[in-house]
């Protein structure tokens, strides 16, 4: 019987597969990454918003605890944006005509909530809780960088899922004392300079019996 086929046609078929999963590899490889970049999860964007609000002004100038906005951090699952009331508690006294505090007047008068722009904003599939985090040790630095060095609001961290497990895998490495969870300025070194995480985040692990879940359900309910 006469050959269909040239002899070089298994070859053919064989590098055709062959280059047809290494393409549809690479395109997974590249979808699975795309969230790590930096320019797509918008680590280090500031985005304008209705009133330039600077937390370095506010933390590092005036002094402010991130409490005195943020009231329900240690309590619910959501820190809260502070209502307009908390802003005119000291705007109703100082820069009482500044353009830029238009839409926090506006707001005062008429009832309707600034409609900001989020920065750490999580899918709509994943818990996260706050009060949790803060009750045992986890400072606002760790998540949220160092925010009182931020003149607008910007993201530290991409807070994706390899991110987020990397602290529940090694809570030591992160944990703090509670008392010092809203502190900007804590860094862990001893009186001679030497870095004191390891055994200072070993300890506190067991003092407040930290032993946080890797399983799926923990943060996809």
């Amino acid at each position: 019987m006469a050959q269909l086929f040239p002899r070089g046609s298994n070859a053919f078929a064989r590098m055709s597969i062959i280059l047809v999963l290494i393409v549809a590899g690479t395109a997974i490889t590249i979808l699975l990454n795309t969230n790590r970049l930096e320019y797509v999860s918008d680590v280090r964007v500031a985005k304008e918003q209705p009133v330039p609000f600077s937390h370095k002004h506010h933390v590092t100038g005036i002094g402010l605890d991130c409490r005195y906005c943020h009231t329900s951090v240690e309590e619910s699952a959501f820190a809260n944006i502070p209502p307009v009331e908390t802003c005119m508690t000291c705007h109703s006294q100082i820069w009482t005509e500044s353009p830029l505090l238009e839409p926090i007047r506006e707001s005062y008068r008429t009832d309707k909530s600034v409609e900001w722009v989020r920065i750490h904003d999580l899918p709509d599939f994943v818990y996260f809780n706050h009060s949790i985090h803060v009750a045992k040790g986890v400072g606002c630095q760790t998540c949220h960088g160092q925010v009182d060095q931020m003149p607008l609001m910007w993201k530290t961290n991409t807070l994706n899922m390899e991110w987020c497990l990397e602290c529940h895998r090694a809570p030591e490495k992160f944990v703090r004392p509670k008392e010092e969870v809203f502190n900007m300025a804590w860094n862990p070194v001893d009186d001679h300079g030497h870095d004191v995480q390891a055994t200072l985040g070993a300890r506190l692990v067991k003092e407040y019996k930290i032993n946080p879940s890797t399983d799926c359900s923990t943060c996809h309910r």
